[in-house]
């Protein structure tokens, strides 16, 4: 158990041609690597058998953030190039009325307090006050008529994970792909990439078989992509998310619970906001607030039976929460055997499911 908790032992070596660059042409078109965790046997499916594995009175939950663009591209008043990329979605300062928000700001030189970054005729920002980690408090300037959402939509981009090494960055492509069908609740600058896997068409057979579909709301931020500077794992400060689940889904979470069904989390976002929300005897209360559950081995899991998920970054926080749920050594061991048989990995990859 002590090897658990070092950095080190989780790292494992992938091949760059196994790094998905774009998702498949389906949604449902990828591949799926099954894990039975009680016995050990593993299966080499296709995404679209997942209706087989799920069973008549199990409960799905998915998480609806949706990914903002989040990313802008605009001029010092210098002339100077710069690139904003929005750490949250902003918000009204009560105080001043403005739409704030947190960023990273990209330019040749670090910008100034007051200074400005326009990005059209319709879109500036002004820095407000650097903070730490080179991030920077801004406040929005823009067409109120046409208001933020469509303003975001018109002048940013869909932030692409920085392992996706694209020459001109994300595409029309992106836009609807870098979301899952069912994202609703804009302030992600991430994907739960768990759930691009699902389409319209397989969620309504899902249901058909009798399995009830349930949401919860975390938006993924940048943080997810931090890396883990720690030499023991536990030492690491996990990054905060904002976490919503309503009296109605915490109500059908637990109604599946009481009547025998099996709790899958579509993505490690999921299983974050459902253990952080439930009660010692694995209860979902309704809940709204910021998130900083940090999941290694050891943990507990309360409310989740299994898990849809994606493949990690090697030394990640994610790959710890997976790790805590099957173990380190076999995880790993199920990555090296996905490599061996060509999965690709990451965001736009392939899937696995852990079925305890």
């Amino acid at each position: 158990m002590q090897q658990d908790f070092t950095l080190k032992a989780y790292n494992y070596l992938l091949p760059p041609e196994n790094i998905a660059q774009h998702p498949a042409d389906r949604r449902e078109g990828s591949r799926l690597f099954v894990l039975h965790s009680q016995t050990d046997e593993r299966e080499d499916r296709h995404f679209s058998d997942i209706i087989d594995l799920l069973q008549r009175g199990d409960l799905l939950v998915v998480n609806d953030t949706k990914v903002f663009p989040a990313r802008l591209l605009g001029q010092k008043e210098t002339g100077g190039k710069a690139e904003v990329f929005l750490l949250s979605y902003p918000l009204l300062s009560a105080g001043t009325k403005e739409m704030v928000a947190t960023a990273l700001v990209k330019s040749s030189k670090r910008p100034r307090t007051g200074s400005v970054i326009t990005m059209g005729d319709d879109l500036s920002c002004t820095i407000l006050a650097q903070l730490s980690e080179g991030r920077f408090k801004i406040a929005l300037h823009f067409d109120r008529q046409k208001g933020l959402p469509e303003i975001l939509e018109e002048h940013g981009q869909i932030p692409l994970p920085p392992y996706i090494a694209r020459d001109k960055g994300s595409t029309a492509e992106d836009s609807k792909r870098y979301q899952t069908v069912y994202a609703s609740q804009p302030g992600a600058v991430a994907a739960p990439t768990a759930g691009l896997h699902f389409s319209e068409d397989l969620l309504a057979k899902i249901r058909e078989k009798g399995v009830t579909i349930a949401r919860v709301t975390l938006h993924v931020g940048y943080g997810t992509f931090a890396p883990v500077r720690t030499e023991t794992i536990r030492d690491h400060s996990i990054h905060k998310e904002y976490v919503q689940i309503s009296q109605e889904n915490a109500a059908a979470i637990n109604a599946a619970r009481l009547g025998g069904g099996k709790i899958w989390a579509v993505g490690t976002t999921t299983v974050r906001a459902l253990e952080f929300a439930g009660d010692q005897e694995g209860r979902v209360e309704p809940t709204e607030g910021w998130c900083d559950l940090y999941i290694v081995p050891g943990y507990k899991f309360k409310v989740i039976d299994n898990l849809i998920t994606n493949f990690h970054l090697p030394q990640s926080s994610l790959l710890f929460l997976v790790s805590a749920l099957c173990g380190r050594e076999r995880l790993l061991d199920c990555y090296r055997q996905a490599i061996a048989q060509g999965y690709r990995f990451y965001s736009y990859g392939d899937a696995m499911t852990i079925i305890k």
